[in-house]
């Protein structure tokens, strides 16, 4: 890790934080976590979960028979992603370098033993899926060649099923291992993928469903039991997610009607009777159990807040990852039994959030604001979501509290691109991001600041990712809005960042602009930050991650480069990871440096 600001920071001395406000806000980083158990469907007591209990995301085996836990993986920079063989015997695990999620799957016994590369033959690349039966494996790779997809029969040779230019991955594979779902985009527009249905046995074509453009299809899992060929899937035929059972063999389809508002997801019973259902709605989101029988549609009991996720064990319970605003993570039961906690003190409670309906360019903005002790008008962050396609929400996050916590007000915005809200809201971007969702900031920044919430002359803006693209953009074309900006992770030059990121990002990148920038230059650069370097006058701290294959170190140096040329206030922080990072005293030091150079600049 290195800090090296490329200009002075500011001579001011920023106001002290309290060492109990410090000491506060850093114990909800560092107080362990652990994720929603993943269990083997042949063995359901063999479980895996991933737990920063050591300081660093690891992943864990837990046997909840013997209630021993075990650590399968320990890695300088962490380890992300992990699963079970059906049988329970095996821990399969992704191995990337530093962070820059480019490597192999890795195997290791459930009991313990060494590291095993998965599939020798499959070189290293970027994941495109893993569905693992008991008589075969498939898994995707993608490369700037494009996606390739993999069937590796149990004592068989490995051999690839399909590939393509465009992207693709491995979604489900049926009960008995007969079936293989993989998902494409044939037609141009990964952001609306089509489904393809393979026999494992000799590559043959079963059944192909694509809703059109516009429309996406993800294959969510085949029903549970063997022989079974009801493959669950989320579709948005009528302007929001929602599901649909699609027998594969025959053709038959029912959708899953509901009179719910918002969006549904879901998941199978593991007898293959019902279904439960994630309901999200306006940042909140609930549980429901749907007989498939009968179609009756049952609510589960859990508090006001967000689910992360959820899973129905063999014997009907359902297991959880719970938490609110206010309230930190939880895995639990819908009956309240806490299921799995991680050692030592658990974080402290954070503070509640108020709905803001704004009338925006697009429709009403959802926002959430949280305020900090005192009166308003405060000084106030408004921490912007990445994604594109993502929403801030009623959950837990140590981030937002850290701001309130120092005397910030919180606002987030759920903008047009944001998911959650419709398909139409959230594709509304498309053509025009960026310039798009700073619309609706404006919206939200003009209504608080009209109601007295806000003080105009102390806001800044501040996200990772797609937050961070945003971030530097506002601070280039609203630059009479915002005192500072802090950008984590961000797209700086979308010309340069379109070069090096990752093919799968291209794809997507050309989905949403239009092509490439080859075909629609302008609107790459109309939506790119460096295109309005010139006008920024707020300082402006860049975070960003050496190994990021997403939004690569380059471009942001161009940015910098620029901002250093005209000599703008500017200082950034590089560390020797990736797209953020997985080491929780590494995200500390992020953050206070954040709340630093928020605190030199922007007095709450």
């Amino acid at each position: 890790m290195t800090a090296s600001p490329t200009s002075p920071p500011s001579p001011e001395v920023p106001p002290a934080l309290p060492a109990e406000v410090t000491a506060r806000w850093q114990a909800r980083f560092r107080a362990p976590r652990v994720s929603l158990p993943e269990w083997a469907v042949d063995a359901p007591h063999r479980n895996v979960y991933a737990s920063d209990r050591t300081g660093v995301v690891e992943q864990y085996a837990w046997d909840r028979t013997t209630g021993t836990h075990r650590q399968v993986t320990d890695r300088p920079n962490g380890t992300l992603v992990s699963t079970l063989s059906p049988d329970g015997s095996t821990v399969w695990w992704f191995a990337d370098t530093d962070g820059d999620e480019f490597g192999v799957w890795m195997t290791q016994p459930f009991e313990g033993g060494p590291d095993t590369v998965a599939l020798p033959e499959v070189q290293p690349a970027y994941p495109g899926g893993l569905e693992i039966g008991s008589s075969v494996v498939a898994l995707g790779r993608s490369t700037d060649d494009g996606s390739e997809l993999w069937v590796a029969p149990v004592g068989g040779t490995p051999r690839v099923v399909y590939r393509h230019s465009e992207p693709a991955s491995v979604d489900a594979l049926s009960r008995d291992g007969s079936l293989l779902v993989i998902s494409h985009s044939e037609h141009g527009d990964p952001r609306y993928p089509a489904l393809r249905v393979l026999r494992t046995e000799d590559d043959g074509l079963v059944a192909d469903k694509w809703d059109g453009e516009g429309r996406g299809l993800h294959a969510v899992e085949f029903a549970p039991e063997p022989g079974d060929a009801r493959l669950l899937v989320s579709h948005e035929r009528r302007g929001r997610e929602e599901l649909l059972i699609w027998d594969v063999l025959s053709g038959a389809e029912t959708e899953v009607v509901v009179d719910l508002p918002g969006e549904v997801s879901g998941g199978w019973y593991p007898d293959g009777s019902a279904l439960l259902l994630g309901h999200d709605h306006a940042a909140r989101s609930e549980l429901y159990r749907y007989d498939l029988a009968t179609g009756t549609l049952e609510q589960l009991e859990t508090p006001p807040g967000v689910v992360r996720g959820a899973t129905a064990r063999p014997d009907g319970t359902v297991e959880l990852a719970w938490s609110s605003s206010e309230h930190p993570p939880v895995i639990r039961r819908a009956d309240g039994a806490v299921v799995l906690t991680a050692p030592g003190e658990p974080p402290p409670p954070a503070h509640p959030v108020e709905d803001r309906w704004v009338p925006g360019p697009g429709g009403d903005v959802h926002a959430l604001l949280v305020r900090p002790a005192g009166d308003a008008p405060y000084a106030t962050a408004f921490l912007l979501h990445g994604g594109p396609e993502a929403c801030d929400d009623d959950s837990y996050r140590a981030r937002r509290a850290a701001y309130v916590d120092a005397g910030y007000a919180v606002v987030h915005v759920n903008y047009r691109g944001s998911t959650g809200y419709g398909s139409e809201w959230r594709d509304a971007l498309t053509g025009r991001p960026g310039l798009t969702e700073l619309e609706d900031v404006a919206a939200v920044y003009d209504a608080l600041v009209t109601e007295g919430v806000v003080d105009p002359a102390r806001a800044l803006v501040t996200g990772g990712s797609w937050g961070g693209f945003l971030t530097l953009l506002a601070i280039g074309t609203q630059p009479e809005r915002w005192a500072a900006g802090i950008a984590e992770v961000p797209v700086a030059d979308y010309l340069a960042a379109y070069e090096d990121e990752m093919e799968g990002l291209r794809a997507y990148d050309r989905a949403l602009f239009g092509g490439s920038p080859d075909e629609v230059r302008d609107r790459y650069v109309r939506s790119s930050p460096l295109t309005y370097v010139d006008q920024v006058t707020a300082p402006v701290l860049v975070v960003a991650g050496a190994n990021d294959p997403r939004c690569p170190i380059r471009q942001i140096d161009n940015y910098l480069a620029a901002l250093e040329q005209r000599g703008a206030q500017h200082e950034v922080y590089r560390f020797d990871a990736g797209h953020g990072s997985l080491v929780v005293e590494e995200t500390i030091r992020q953050v206070e440096r954040a709340l630093d150079f928020a605190l030199r600049h922007v007095r709450p």
